[in-house]
């Protein structure tokens, strides 16, 4: 069954609002950016409870032979059982985790790098669950929570990222995911709109933008460019597309704890490396002033949800302003046939924008979003999935998806 058939059975289940910024589109000169506004899902502050719980009952009920895979079946199949679910996190996953567990009637214990704030802990306990600090970071948590769960009999693993022999539960976790696109095509059609021309989403171990990517990919939604942002303290993406494979870098301190993955996904990685048009990296400094701009625009977000928004004034990677970006909170699509058939400067400087300080092409990123945006509005080729190369030595130039060139 679809994973929105699950979340439907949980209690306050809601579709999560679609903004509409047209100022925002309007300063950077394209036809509709939207916002997907995850700020509060199922009770929780992050879209990380549909992976969650989805993961988390089909294990459950795998295991002890639930009726249907419903909440209250899975309650029912959980009775008389000890159950323990275990996982690593920055914060949201862990919480969400917890939260599943007291749903289902399981314990939960959560294991924390350091970095994690006080808040994000408090709320992780207040949802019932043990809390275990690690040395290290997010990947030392995820290793010792690994360890953890295999030697206790009544443990289910729920990590939302994959290795080798671990790939079921964080399949589903991604599977779970797949609710918050299918939302977003429904309420984007409810705006007589057609698939968006380019879909920009934040990455930790890349979860996420593996259910976006796969979603874009796998169905006719016109082929939309997709492009990754991290941290530019944790920039896993974009080393492994460098390399040319999944590669492990170290993390830094950051405010997008929630980003602060050294590691890409098992899972996640060919997905992302045939799938995305383009990575580029954030700074600290860009994502505050992100969430300062996205809260007058009406946008609850914190750091990692603002990693993909568009702060005007960098406008797409401006010279000595960082790495690009379009749209906002975890994920934005962004609708973007531009206004006008000619390039349009940085709204607020005047300039052309140069290229991005980190950022690689998966595939040429601006050659394919021409593409789309000239396809628009007569029919395209039904969508397929890119293969991308190596990353390319010499980076070209990256330009505003409000550009056709």
């Amino acid at each position: 069954m679809p994973a929105i058939d699950f979340h439907r059975t949980l209690p306050g289940y809601a579709p999560t609002p679609l903004r509409d910024l047209p100022s925002l589109a309007a300063e950077l000169g394209v036809g509709r950016v939207l916002v997907k506004e995850e700020a509060s899902r199922l009770g929780l502050p992050s879209f990380k409870v549909l992976g969650a719980s989805y993961a988390v009952a089909r294990a459950l009920a795998d295991r002890f032979g639930a009726a249907a895979l419903t909440l209250d079946a899975v309650r029912d199949a959980v009775r008389g059982h000890a159950v323990r679910l275990y996982a690593a996190t920055d914060g949201n996953h862990g919480r969400a985790v917890a939260h599943v567990a007291a749903l289902v009637g399981a314990a939960a214990t959560v294991y924390l790098p350091p970095g994690v704030t006080e808040d994000a802990r408090s709320a992780i306990t207040a949802e019932g669950a043990r809390t275990v600090e690690v040395d290290g970071d997010y990947d030392a948590a995820v290793a010792r929570a690994a360890a953890d769960a295999a030697g206790d009999p009544t443990a289910v693993l729920v990590q939302d990222t994959s290795w080798a022999g671990y790939t079921e539960v964080p399949q589903w976790i991604v599977d779970g995911y797949a609710t918050l696109c299918q939302e977003t095509d429904d309420q984007v059609a409810a705006l007589g709109l057609g698939a968006p021309d380019l879909v920009v989403v934040p990455v930790g171990v890349g979860s996420l933008a593996q259910a976006v990517a796969s979603h874009y990919r796998g169905a006719d939604h016109g082929g939309p460019a997709l492009l990754a942002v991290e941290s530019d303290r944790a920039a896993a993406l974009v080393a492994s597309l460098r390399a040319g494979e999944r590669v492990s870098v170290p993390v830094g301190e950051t405010i997008m704890t929630g980003l602060a993955c050294g590691t890409v996904s098992a899972l996640a990685w060919p997905v992302l490396r045939d799938g995305l048009g383009g990575a580029v990296t954030v700074s600290d400094d860009q994502v505050a002033a992100a969430v300062e701009d996205l809260a007058r625009l009406g946008v609850d977000s914190g750091p990692c949800g603002a990693a993909p928004s568009p702060r005007p004034a960098s406008c797409w990677g401006r010279r000595g302003g960082g790495a690009p970006s379009v749209c906002g909170p975890t994920p934005w699509c962004c609708c973007c046939r531009p206004r006008a058939g000619r390039p349009t400067p940085c709204p607020r400087t005047g300039s052309e924008p140069g290229p991005p300080s980190r950022t690689v092409p998966a595939r040429s990123f601006r050659a394919r979003l021409a593409a789309h945006l000239s396809a628009r509005p007569s029919a395209r080729p039904a969508a397929r999935r890119p293969r991308a190369g190596p990353a390319a030595a010499a980076l070209p130039r990256l330009r505003c998806a409000a550009r056709a060139g």
